[in-house]
């Protein structure tokens, strides 16, 4: 895609219209006159108690599987953080270990979405509609992948592996990076939110392991270029763990969809599955061979196909 100064103005200047709205906010400007603990303590405050009344909504609505699996989606965004905390002690790592964990990675997706994805969407598939099943998923797929490249070309971001762009500052590089990270971290959300709402908490806990490991290397890609580029360390720690807490909606919204309409399960299935594959081969898999063909990437895909694939055996 390509982007243009114009878009990216008019994206700064929305950024920066809503962001002076807020600091407008009386709210806000009470919140910024506390103490720093109190402050702290009174956002840490707000957040347990809107998570509290959602888990109870959840489960007053849809029972115990649909709320572990809210919690879930909520762990494997937290991730992100914890993949960007290597950034408060380093400013760069290995390439080859870089490529390693992505590669890893991309091979515990791949796996994630053949048999916690797939295969359980065939088997709903051929309940409702025998012999079809897998007809469904494939229009889901589809249906996905389109919803991501519509996505991917509607709004302004750079891929993993853009090469150099005069036009560009490495600053905003880096932010076109990470709307990137936010936008594919949805599907991944959602997925998981389907996968439980199926009410197979196997599946569900498998593809949640397999996001949250997904999401450690995106988190160290984030935190890293922001450190390099003067960041405060914990700052840019908290960035990247907010591009993985989009995750949560995607897995509000996955839950619920499918636990009110049974009947689209197959499909809503199907269309993580697709998503996540446009992710793997549009993003992740590229990244691992931007600077050539990488060995250690394509192991560390199939190490990590089969971790994923034994772990779903031993869950079974």
């Amino acid at each position: 895609m390509t982007i243009t100064t114009q878009t990216l103005s008019k994206l700064q200047y929305y950024v920066e219209v809503k962001t002076a709205q807020v600091k407008d906010s009386h709210y806000y400007q009470d919140l910024m006159f506390m103490p720093p603990l109190k402050r702290g303590l009174t956002l840490a405050g707000l957040l347990l108690a809107s998570q509290a009344v959602i888990f109870l909504v959840l489960y007053l609505l849809f029972g115990k599987t649909v709320v572990i699996g809210f919690f879930a989606s909520i762990l494997a965004g937290l991730a992100t953080g914890l993949g960007a905390l290597p950034a408060i002690f380093f400013k760069d790592i290995s390439r080859n270990l870089f490529n390693s964990l992505l590669g890893a990675a991309a091979g515990v997706m791949l796996a994630a979405t053949a048999f916690s994805l797939l295969v359980p969407g065939m088997n709903y598939g051929n309940q409702l509609w025998p012999g079809q099943g897998i007809y469904v998923v494939s229009v889901g797929m589809i249906i996905g992948a389109i919803f991501l490249h519509y996505a991917d070309r509607q709004l302004p971001h750079i891929h993993f592996d853009a090469s150099t762009d005069e036009q560009l500052s490495s600053l905003k590089k880096v932010w076109l990076f990470i709307i990137a990270i936010t936008l594919h971290n949805f599907p991944e959300g959602m997925s998981v939110g389907v996968s439980f709402g199926s009410g197979e908490l196997k599946n569900g806990l498998v593809l949640a392991i397999a996001v949250a490991l997904q999401n450690i290397p995106e988190g160290l890609a984030v935190a890293l270029p922001l450190v390099g580029l003067g960041y405060n360390k914990w700052k840019a720690v908290g960035i990247a763990l907010l591009t993985g807490l989009v995750e949560p909606v995607g897995g509000l919204l996955g839950i619920t969809m499918v636990t009110l309409f049974q009947s689209v399960l197959p499909i809503a299935m199907g269309f993580a599955a697709g998503a996540m594959l446009f992710v793997i081969s549009e993003e992740i898999i590229p990244e691992t061979h931007a600077n050539g063909r990488s060995r250690y990437a394509t192991f560390a895909l199939m190490i990590g196909f089969i971790v994923m694939m034994v772990l779903d055996n031993i869950l079974s």
